[in-house]
């Protein structure tokens, strides 16, 4: 039995406001896209407000045009699987029709024990460290991967990161 699952954030910063026409090829597939990854294989949970998606929460409050989407996996192949060879990976290739051009981190993985639900606190400091140290065990991306590591995941103090508002 598994004692770790994957845990991914991506970031953007939309080109306009949801509400903005030109946001709407995206906004449009929301619900869409939401609903198969809860269907897809490999799939743990996501974080998500009542109305069912992430796109309220501002993980900078300074910057309310970041979104984000977070969620956590049972393996890095069922994730890569979802995020490029479904219907999210098509949207995905357009992802410069909504979102701007991001310096710095905007995805990262990283793994966390069975039934752990990471926080917006947490995806924050995992991509702050990705983007100044590039990928290790801590955080990493597609491009370079880790498996689990016992000792690493136990010198972690998981108590650092604030709890997950959407538990």
């Amino acid at each position: 039995m598994a004692r770790y699952h994957l845990a991914q954030v991506n970031i953007g910063r939309v080109k306009a406001p949801l509400e903005d026409p030109i946001m709407a090829g995206f906004v449009n597939r929301l619900e869409e896209i939401n609903s198969l990854a809860d269907r897809s294989p490999g799939f743990v949970w996501r974080l998500q407000t009542t109305e069912g998606n992430a796109t309220y929460f501002r993980p900078y409050p300074h910057n309310d045009r970041i979104l984000m989407n977070m969620s956590v996996w049972e393996t890095i192949d069922e994730l890569r699987q979802y995020v490029y060879k479904t219907a999210h990976g098509e949207l995905l290739r357009h992802r410069h029709e909504w979102f701007e051009k991001f310096i710095g981190a905007y995805v990262a993985l990283w793994w966390v024990p069975v039934g752990h639900r990471p926080s917006i606190d947490e995806m924050k400091k995992r991509l702050e460290y990705l983007d100044k140290h590039g990928p290790t065990q801590f955080a990493f991306n597609f491009k370079k991967t880790f498996e689990p590591d016992d000792e690493f995941q136990q010198g972690i103090d998981w108590s650092s990161f604030q709890p997950c508002p959407a538990m």
